[in-house]
């Protein structure tokens, strides 16, 4: 009796124990900052007051007090501080775009939601922004809004204070943190949403379309289909034609064009990697994504060597014909054309415009690697375009199977005395229904080091859907290459004056895709919508 006695302690110890364990799990996880990642893509409440056709809007669905903690927790052991500090001023600076000072101000009562919505100017409608601010409690937003009044009108803000549609509306000019005076306009919806916006007709027009389902996002179904295509993440982005030209840096050759909707788009840090998902929306079927999967996937088994770029295009010829009017044609021909003008590849120009696809291109210390499939391009086509340029074809013995070489005779002085030498152009190595083509013989020599290729591939698989098949073209990026692209691009440039230093140090890989999306029920002419996913690493 006294043993069962005993038992039933040691039982009943044991279970507290681990009860109370659990309980100290559960707190800690809940707030941990890794918390805020991997959520579900949904609208909040504030896109009830963000107008279906507002030129462009950002929902922040994760906690921006904990933004900093989870940069350090997820950095380098050796770069945690600077991670962190580099992200709160990144946050901060975004607050004080809008005249807040997010430390002094905010981070006492702010809660997990935050949205920003531009507005273009419509008829008598005036131009300007919103933001939407939750509370955690609903003191909190009140006490703020007491402050902020308070401190402006101290600083000779004229309040006016009137009710419109039911709800309190306080507006002014008033100067914020040391700015000249601006108008700006506030409201305070079920006392836990804040509404601050540029000027009181912009805040009203919120309002407005808020009465009315058809009008503002949390009806909009189509947006509602892509939230669900999309799943995951910290933010949702959507911008209309206009806004992915001057806020996103977004070619002219795609915002133009007449049968854009706009772009739908999920942003979910994973680790130390900033993901993006997005759906560019059409009028009319893209076309089918083409049908070399199976062949890009042995293109990629079979490539190797260290490459700082890698890419994978399911059909080059077609992406540079001068008659395509496909969105990615025109958004990659004048970045292929370009770079195949830099790099003065006349060998290589001559097989990408004349591959009808799959193609693996390969850019490293050893020159460029071209893989394709076999005869795809004809050698005779490729043979007649390289005799054009002046190049002459011969075969080399080697071991194994014989390469075809194409070389160029270039005069040489040694000594004082001149010569004439055969330089290499492109080499052609065959095997396995393959045709690998190489600017130098080393070029294809390395390529039998597959472990070299690793981490390019491994950019690659990170922008694969799991049980979907890769989009038709595909990029990575080593970290010289990747901060190149990104100095070009301007948004940039306002990413880093808001954060107030350069974050180009801190960029270590970038990986691209984009083809048209694969949905169910699509027919041949395909989906009207154009995913894009990217991925951008920091070390």
């Amino acid at each position: 009796m006294k043993a069962r006695s005993f038992l039933l302690a040691v039982a009943a110890a044991v279970l507290v124990l681990l009860t109370t364990a659990l309980g100290l799990w559960w707190a800690m996880a809940q707030q941990s900052p890794l918390k805020i990642v991997g959520q579900a893509l949904v609208l909040p409440r504030a896109a009830r007051f963000v107008p279906k056709d507002a030129s462009l809007s950002l929902h922040w669905l994760s906690d921006p007090v904990r933004m900093p903690a989870y940069a350090q927790a997820v950095a380098p052991v050796s770069r945690r501080r600077q991670a962190r500090d580099s992200t709160q001023q990144l946050r901060d600076g975004a607050f004080a775009l809008a005249g807040l000072d997010f430390v002094g101000e905010l981070a006492d009562w702010i809660g997990p939601q935050v949205s920003l919505s531009l507005l273009a100017p419509v008829a008598d409608a005036p131009a300007g922004w919103v933001l939407a601010l939750t509370s955690l409690d609903q003191d909190g937003a009140k006490r703020f809004l007491q402050r902020f009044w308070q401190t402006r009108s101290l600083a000779g803000t004229d309040l006016q204070i009137s009710r419109y549609r039911g709800m309190g509306v306080i507006s002014g000019r008033g100067a914020l943190l040391g700015r000249d005076p601006q108008p700006i306009a506030t409201a305070l919806i079920d006392d836990d949403l804040l509404l601050i916006a540029s000027s009181r007709g912009v805040l009203e027009q919120s309002l407005d379309v808020s009465q009315l389902d058809a009008l503002h996002q949390l009806g909009d179904l189509a947006l509602e289909a892509d939230l669900k295509q999309l799943g995951r993440g910290a933010a949702l982005l959507t911008a209309d034609p206009a806004a992915m030209a001057t806020w996103l840096g977004m070619p002219s050759s795609i915002s133009d064009r007449d049968d854009l909707v706009g772009l739908v788009a999920a942003l979910d840090p994973k680790g130390t990697a900033l993901n993006l998902d997005a759906v560019l929306r059409f009028r009319q079927p893209l076309g089918s994504a083409g049908n070399g999967i199976t062949l890009s996937h042995s293109l990629m088994r079979s490539a190797g060597g260290s490459a700082s770029a890698l890419a994978v295009l399911s059909d080059p010829a077609a992406l540079l014909s001068p008659q395509s009017d496909a969105p990615v044609a025109q958004w990659l021909a004048p970045v292929l054309k370009e770079t195949l003008q830099t790099l003065g590849a006349e060998g290589a120009s001559a097989v990408v415009g004349l591959d009808a696809g799959p193609l693996l291109w390969e850019q490293g210390e050893e020159g460029w690697l071209l893989g394709t499939s076999s005869d795809q391009p004809g050698l005779e086509a490729v043979d007649a375009d390289l005799q054009a340029k002046g190049l002459v074809r011969s075969a080399l013995p080697s071991e194994g199977s014989a390469l075809e070489v194409w070389t160029r005779l270039a005069r040489q002085r040694q000594r004082g005395e001149a010569s004439l030498q055969a330089q290499l152009a492109v080499a052609l190595e065959r095997e396995s229904g393959q045709d690998w083509w190489g600017q130098t013989l080393d070029a294809l020599t390395t390529r039998q080091d597959h472990a070299a290729l690793e981490p390019r591939l491994d950019q690659l698989r990170a922008l694969q859907d799991e049980g979907a098949a890769p989009l038709a073209q595909q990029l990575a990026l080593a970290t010289e290459p990747s901060r190149a692209q990104l100095q070009k691009w301007r948004p940039w440039s306002l990413i880093q004056s808001v954060a107030g230093q350069p974050l180009l140090p801190a960029v270590q890989e970038l990986a691209l895709a984009a083809g048209p999306d694969q949905e169910e029920g699509a027919g041949q002419a395909g989906s009207n919508r154009l995913r894009l996913r990217a991925q951008l690493r920091f070390g």
